[in-house]
């Protein structure tokens, strides 16, 4: 389709024809003609009085403005009194494309009818007829999936808020905004990047929009001011929202998108609607399919979490149902929740039953008998000969049906991870390391590692004499009633969980099983049986290779439980090296983090190296999320919740506490290692129990115990010290009185004990204290507690980003601090503008936020163009671009597209800030070839650019390249010591400060370019015509003072005395004095003179027709009363429109010609502008920047993408 196609076709009309009865309610007649009437609605548009006022406030409170288009055409017969409507528009220029083409195209056509019905019929068949033929090419599953109402809300949101189409509407709410006292009953738009909310009252119009990631904190709230209220903070103002038909819907929705967004500024992981997720069996009505995305993903979510599932699961649906407990000879009423990979199973009642039964254990699923009292029965058994019945299922057939398609898709395995049998005796480990020694020599990880088959903590007690007293008798009596559990409950991945197992993990588990149970409660079991071989082969790609990660390993590897002695040799060290060498080259987003080192060395106590690192992924991808990044934000996050309930629990030691800073000090060491840092290790592994069969809110439990049993000493405190004393002397007391394994000893006690050492706790008594004072502590309201936390973290994050920049560049930069930071936040805003709606660079590659903060944000020309336009002091009307385009390249050092705000600072501050001389420096190399090897920046040193294309190259910036370059010495010579030379290598590569002397000389088309430049800065200056009477008066010097330059360069140019001769001179209008002066004196002899004008003439003509270019560009008419004084008083050129010689800035005539040889310097151009005092002034006038950043803030909105439909308003046309 060609483009004067697609224009005709945008044209026609878009509206299937409807019949209306009354043309005159609530509508203004604006055009006419025998068929068609044209019209607007009453309150669209200026004027409508009281009548105007009420209709537009109708269509906001009852939202028809939706689905009315503030624009119709309607077609009219003599002798029918119905119209049909057969076109609308949403603005007034939309509406007359569709008029205008509706005259063009059918009303010649029509007017040979005799019959009014045929015309009626004719025209709504053609309307018709075109509707389909658009929309054939244009529907989609997804548009199809959204009910109409909706996607006219969506179409009202763009319009009103001026948002692109890459911005999707999830939900759209009524509800009131409260602005002061007074409520503005509107609409609430949530999209997936903006709150947005619309309101029109009787003439008063109420617009906001708050991007997702300026929220700091979320409330939903009852006052007697703002009754059953959603409050939005940001870091400037607060929103209140009210009268909503389910608020609880809202808030949810509200919640789930904000914490998206954190989501974005934390780990840069954009949002998509996951096609994978379940689609209901109808459409929703006035649900979008995003709104339906959402709701799946939070249940999903739910459901992970709930029994420990990996992030890949997709929760297919769920059901009601009974559950027969053999255990307890009964049902157990509870839901079925079925996925891709498990059946699981959840009581109604907490801690009554729950069950998780993998799909790969599964070996039959059929339906049983059904009976009055066992209805709809399905039976599936296991791999391990156990088997489950479900009963009271309302859909069995459906059920039966989804579980055997999802085990088709399952691989078949004859490995069972359910029967998890105890590590193999000492013989057998030995005789398994001999076999396979030959067969893996070479690998990093193979089959006979010591640590392959067993952990560490059997390896140094194989050949421990038995013990028979009585904490190893009582050890016994524990693995049997685990034995004695399994036997009733089932053992593996299919075991029955219930109250009674929680009893025995709260009573300690037995070392000789504490690893299969830590892999059976987190779920890692799950994983490693899935995912055979996987991590040998992470061992084998990442050791070797060398990182930040690897080199902080290495640090911490020594200080990992350096007092047990399975880690003071080879064989726990290399095995801890391995681990978590693996897991930062699996997950490069984490990588290494302080504290993972304690938590492996644990892990590998009691497990092989391989279960250990499924359960370091366990923990720090599900269990502990965000905890161990580069910003520990979920430590951070638990921080503050753990304070939160201090508050709600303990609310007087809580004002006490946060006098002396206490709780955010202590907290986060007790998170990051599970208390493992600061606690017997005996006595800290059980709370590493608990913490894996009850998550997180165990080791909020026992940290509130751990502040009530010291309340009474820390009220008394007066500093931070003595309360951190305390608290850590109390830690360094709590033993486990039952361990069987010999006394390990506690660094921290014995640094810290004194003369008189408190007394002991149990560790047994604190866990029961914990569960009996703070039992109550829910999951689900830790959850929420940490979304208002992660508001409140990942922002705070960001404003100490936001300082550390500033800081930063505030050295290197004129600018004042506050102006400093509101330039950050445009700029920031800019790039989330970016990502939001697409850009030539993927987000990922503009935000990274494991980057120095000066790093972390950066946009691409596209994004610097529009702050360019926005904020910088030198407006060029249409050349503005170009020259943005220029800066963006002089910026960009490393040539990858991208700049950051400390570069974006440097060439703002240069044209805000500089003198004279800087900022005609800056001006200077934004003509110079972009395309050069080195890029000359402003204020930023300067260095050659053969030696910076050998600090590019990563060999040499090496200290190995410094060490090769060293001399060779006789030994006769005085020997130095290499750091001199290091030193001498250093000071050479420390940029050179760029001198105007340094700068390149500026040829015939950058000259031209130049001069083009400087007339299109000064259009909208007061005092423009002497402005451009001085740049034409400089153009004529320079031109002259280039040709003598090249005179002496090429030793006198010998050109023909006839082609001298025969050249037209330059001079001035009758009376009016020369610009350019007597010129003579620059050559040393007459014919030198002439043959210097002579050279000279066309590159004067050059530069007339420049700024005839630049000129054509210019739409201001005191611009063309300015020029004309400069073409006719400044320089005379007659035959400039006739040569064929000239050249026209982006368009060279054909035979035009630029002369290679002539160029200037920057002395030279500083020098004639300084001769001008209009320039002069122009240059060093003081410019601010407030004025210009309040003009962006205001214009943010009309940035986003599209004007409003009032930008193309037109005058009324009479009817």
């Amino acid at each position: 389709m060609t483009v004067e196609e697609q224009r005709t076709v945008s044209e026609r009309p878009s509206t299937s024809p409807e019949e209306v009865l009354l043309a005159g309610a609530l509508w203004v007649s604006e055009r006419a003609n025998p068929f068609f009437i044209l019209q607007r609605r009453r309150g669209h548009g200026r004027g409508g009085g009281l009548s105007g006022l009420l209709v537009g406030t109708l269509d906001v409170v009852l939202d028809s403005s939706a689905r009315v288009a503030p624009y119709r055409i309607l077609l009219q017969t003599a002798d029918s009194q119905i119209f049909w409507n057969i076109a609308c528009g949403s603005s007034r220029k939309e509406i007359t494309e569709h008029w205008d083409w509706l005259e063009s195209n059918l009303l010649q056509t029509i007017s040979i009818f005799d019959n009014d019905e045929d015309i009626t019929t004719f025209v709504k068949g053609k309307i018709s007829g075109i509707i389909a033929e658009e929309n054939r090419p244009a529907d989609s599953e997804e548009q199809e999936e959204d009910s109409g109402k909706f996607r006219e809300a969506e179409l009202k949101m763009r319009r009103l808020f001026g948002m692109p189409d890459e911005e999707k509407l999830v939900n759209y709410y009524s509800c009131s905004y409260w602005k002061g006292r007074v409520p503005r009953q509107g609409w609430l738009y949530l999209s997936v990047n903006h709150l947005c909310f619309y309101s029109f009252l009787l003439g008063k119009e109420v617009t906001l929009v708050v991007p997702w990631t300026e929220v700091t904190q979320l409330d939903k709230n009852a006052t007697l001011l703002f009754p059953e209220s959603v409050r939005v903070s940001t870091r400037l103002t607060e929103h209140f929202f009210s009268m909503f038909l389910n608020i609880n819907d809202t808030f949810k929705l509200m919640e789930q998108l904000a914490n998206i967004a954190m989501r974005q500024l934390l780990d840069n992981e954009a949002f998509a609607a996951d096609r994978s997720l379940p689609k209901p069996c109808k459409t929703l009505k006035n649900v979008s399919a995003l709104k339906r995305d959402l709701d799946a993903r939070a249940k999903n979510e739910r459901y992970r979490a709930m029994f420990r599932l990996t992030q890949d699961e997709r929760l297919d649906g769920h059901t009601d149902c009974t559950l027969w407990t053999p255990f307890a000879k009964m049902h157990v009423v509870g839901q079925l929740f079925i996925s891709n990979n498990y059946i699981c199973f959840n009581s109604r009642e907490e801690d009554l039953c729950q069950l998780i039964i993998p799909l790969r254990e599964v070996t039959i699923v059929e339906k049983a008998d059904s009976s009055s009292v066992l209805p709809c029965p399905v039976s599936i058994s296991t791999k391990n000969k156990m088997n489950f019945l479900f009963a009271n299922l309302k859909d069995r057939d459906f059920l039966v049906q989804r579980i055997s398609d999802f085990l088709q898709r399952t691989p078949d395995s004859s490995r069972s991870d359910s029967d998890v049998c105890p590590c193999p005796q000492t013989s057998n480990i030995h005789s398994a390391s001999a076999g396979s020694e030959s067969i893996s020599r070479g690998r990093h990880y193979h089959p006979g590692l010591p640590t392959a088959s067993c952990g560490l903590l059997q390896l140094y007690h194989q050949d421990t004499p038995e013990d028979l007293g009585p904490k190893a008798m009582k050890e016994k009596m524990k693995e049997e009633s685990w034995n004695i559990h399994f036997s009733e409950f089932g053992r593996g991945v299919c075991m029955y969980r219930t109250s009674r197992t929680r009893d025995l993990v709260l009573n300690g588990i037995p070392e000789c099983l504490r690893g299969e149970l830590w892999l059976l409660f987190s779920g890692a079991q799950n994983e490693m049986a899935t995912h055979p071989g996987y991590y040998g082969d992470l061992v084998e790609q990442a050791m070797g290779l060398c990182s930040l990660a690897t080199e902080e390993i290495e640090r911490d590897l020594h200080r990992s439980m350096p007092e047990h002695r399975a880690f003071q040799n080879e064989t726990g060290i290399a095995a801890l090296r391995r681990v978590l060498t693996a897991y930062a080259h699996r997950n490069p987003g984490i990588g290494y983090c302080q504290a993972m080192n304690i938590v492996t060395s644990v892990l590998l106590l009691y497990c092989t190296e391989e279960q250990a690192f499924w359960l370091l992924v366990a923990l720090c991808e599900r269990m502990l999320p965000d905890y161990y990044n580069t910003r520990v934000v979920g430590a951070l996050v638990d921080q503050g919740v753990f304070e939160e309930l201090t508050r709600a629990f303990l609310p007087l030691l809580y004002e006490h506490m946060q006098q002396l800073g206490v709780i955010s000090t202590i907290s986060l060491s007790w998170f990051l290692t599970l208390f493992l840092s600061v606690m017997p290790f005996d006595s800290a592994v059980l709370l590493v129990d608990c913490f894996f069969y009850e998550g997180i809110k165990v080791i909020f439990q026992v940290a509130l115990a751990v502040l009530h049993d010291n309340m009474d000493a820390l009220l008394s405190c007066s500093d931070e010290g003595e309360a951190m004393t305390i608290l850590g002397r109390y830690l360094d007391n709590v033993v486990n009185k039952q361990t069987v394994a010999p006394p390990t000893p506690h660094l921290h006690a014995l640094l810290t004990s004194g003369d008189e050492p408190p007394p002991e706790i149990d560790v047994f008594d604190l866990i029961k204290s914990s569960y009996e004072k703070f039992g109550t502590l829910r999951s689900d309201v830790i959850e929420q507690m940490r979304f208002k936390q992660r508001l409140k973290v990942i922002q705070s994050l960001e404003d100490t980003a936001k300082r550390s920049v500033v800081r930063a560049v505030m050295t290197e930069s004129a600018f004042s601090i506050e102006e400093l930071e509101e330039l950050y936040c445009l700029f920031k805003s800019k790039h989330m503008t970016s990502c939001y709606w697409g850009s030539t660079s993927s987000a990922a590659e503009r935000h990274d936020p494991s980057l120095p903060y000066l790093e972390q944000y950066r946009i691409d020309s596209a994004q610097f163009t529009q702050l360019f336009i926005s904020l910088a002091p030198w407006v060029c009307g249409g050349h503005t671009p170009t020259l943005a385009a220029r800066l963006f390249r002089l910026l960009d050092q490393n040539q990858d597209g991208l700049v950051n705000f400390k570069e974006f600072i440097t060439g703002l501050t240069g044209m805000y800030h500089g003198d004279m001389t800087e900022k005609l420096k800056l001006l200077y190399k934004l003509h110079l070839p972009p395309g050069s090897t080195h890029l000359y920046m402003w204020a930023a040193g300067h260095v050659t650019p053969w030696m910076s294309h050998l600090y590019d190259d990563d060999t040499f910036t090496t200290p190995s390249f410094a060490l090769m370059c060293l001399p060779v010495w006789s030994s006769e010579d005085k020997v130095k010591d290499y750091r001199y030379y290091l030193r001498m290598w250093a000071t050479e590569k420390e940029p050179k400060k760029e001198t105007i002397k340094d700068l390149p000389r500026m040829n015939q088309e950058q000259f031209i370019e130049f001069c083009k430049t400087l007339y299109n800065m000064f259009s909208e200056d007061s005092s423009e015509q002497q402005l451009y009477h001085s740049i034409a008066t400089v153009a004529s010097l320079l031109l002259r003072i280039g040709e003598v330059g090249k005179k002496f360069s090429n030793n006198g140019g010998k050109k023909s005395v006839a082609a001298v001769e025969q050249a037209p001179p330059l001079s001035a209008p009758e009376g009016a004095e020369s610009p350019c002066g007597d010129l003579s004196q620059l050559s040393t002899g007459e014919g030198g003179v002439h043959a210097g004008r002579a050279e000279s003439l066309s590159g004067e003509c050059q530069v007339i027709g420049a700024l005839a270019d630049a000129h054509l560009e210019d739409e201001d008419e005191a611009s063309v009363s300015s020029y004309s004084v400069v073409s006719s008083g400044s320089l005379r050129c007659e035959d400039v429109a006739d040569d064929d010689d000239a050249v026209l800035v982006g368009e060279r005539r054909r035979g035009s010609t630029l002369d290679a040889d002539w160029s200037i310097s920057f002395e030279q151009a500083l020098a004639s502008l300084l001769t001008e005092a209009p320039l002069v002034d122009f240059f060093e006038r003081k410019r601010d920047v407030r004025s210009k950043m309040a003009a962006c803030r205001a214009q943010r909105a009309v940035e986003r993408q599209t004007s409003s439909a009032s930008d193309h308003e037109l005058t009324p046309h009479t009817v």
